[in-house]
């Protein structure tokens, strides 16, 4: 396997293995317009893409699940049993394909983008974004060796385009309970899934951003619902905010925490991509900070960029418990990195803690008369 601090000082290498023709080209064109990428070469099912590999290893390759001759899963396992390379699934994104997603990011998948398809102008300039974004933090994924140098970051936009900023310290009763605000993007799926299962069905409240497409947020919803204890669901507009219920922002629209009384429930909004992300991290942050100040807790996880560590210090700044994966534990060690360098983060912990730190955190909220 080619060294992956071989990456600095060139560009990342791509493999497309599609059985459209069209999604090949259209997946090319994006790659090579990247400064960064170049495509290593195409395939057309997983056979050729055997031969391609033997001739030159990619360093981040994009997989299609429905194939002829051979499945996406099964080209998938084999590739991580015999040689493992970071792997982003390339989907239709329809709701019958989403068992064989989760299974896909369950298998050592890293990632998931949505095939390319024809649109508006802003729909494709956002999935250029979203695929070439995607394809550098899976190559900066820990699979085997060394990491290599990390990417800059480009400008974007703030949470400022969805929700205004504010430094007043708002007065927020205590309620009783702490309201958990997480975030993470590539490797978050399956640390989530770890966290969530090590809380109990009285867990408290819990919002999640999860850098994901649309569609795909509802099937991994349902996935963690059948697998822990408490109740886990995809987001609405207008949904209370309780212990024992876990909502997940719904891909491509913000979340946010809003707040009534002593009763707390989620805001659904569009908008422009924040820190290149929709969902975004840094909004659902900067609203629990507004909203909920000293009763919430915030935690950012493995991912590539900086989504959520402007928002982690401004939880903290509020009066918030916060939290941030530490690099071992992480699959991209990128935004848990941004907050910490910010000073947003009062602990670091291993994602194996991070279940406890939850509990800890409300139990010592309980205890305060």
């Amino acid at each position: 396997m080619v060294a992956r601090s071989k990456l600095a000082g060139r560009k990342i290498k791509v493999l497309i293995v599609d059985d459209s023709a069209s999604v090949r080209q259209a997946m090319s064109e994006i790659i090579d317009a990247d400064p960064e990428l170049e495509v290593l070469a195409t395939a057309s099912d997983p056979y050729v893409a055997a031969e391609r590999i033997r001739n030159a290893v990619p360093d981040v390759i994009f997989l299609d699940i429905e194939m002829p001759r051979m499945d996406g899963l099964t080209f998938l396992r084999k590739i991580m049993a015999q040689r493992p390379v970071p792997v982003v699934i390339c989907s239709s994104m329809t709701d019958e394909g989403s068992a064989a997603l989760m299974q896909a990011l369950e298998g050592g998948a890293v990632d998931v983008v949505t095939k390319p398809r024809l649109g508006s102008v802003e729909f494709l300039k956002e999935a250029r974004a979203r695929i070439c974004d995607t394809a550098k933090a899976a190559a900066h994924a820990k699979m085997r060796g060394p990491r290599p140098k990390p990417i800059a970051i480009e400008a974007k936009l703030t949470a400022d385009a969805v929700i205004p900023f504010s430094n007043r310290r708002r007065a927020v009763p205590d309620i009783g309970t702490r309201i958990v605000c997480i975030g993470a993007s590539t490797g978050g799926t399956e640390a989530l899934r770890e966290v969530l299962m090590g809380l109990p069905a009285n867990c408290p409240p819990i919002l999640i951003v999860q850098h994901m497409p649309e569609k795909f947020t509802a099937a991994f919803a349902r996935r963690l619902d059948g697998i822990c204890a408490m109740s886990v669901k995809e987001a609405e507009e207008g949904d209370e905010v309780l212990s024992g219920r876990v909502l997940i922002a719904p891909g491509n629209r913000h979340m946010l925490l809003k707040r009534s009384g002593l009763r707390f429930h989620t805001a659904i909004a569009d908008g422009p991509p924040v820190c290149r992300h929709r969902p975004s991290v840094d909004v659902l942050f900067r609203s629990a900070a507004q909203a909920a100040a000293a009763n919430a807790i915030g935690i950012i996880m493995t991912g590539m960029g900086d989504d959520g560590a402007r928002g982690l210090l401004e939880m903290r700044n509020a009066g918030a418990f916060t939290v941030a994966q530490d690099e071992e534990s992480c699959i991209v060690f990128g935004m848990p990195k941004e907050a910490i360098q910010r000073n947003a983060a009062q602990k670091v912990a291993p994602l194996s803690r991070i279940a406890h730190e939850i509990l800890y955190a409300e139990q010592a909220t309980a205890k305060v008369p």
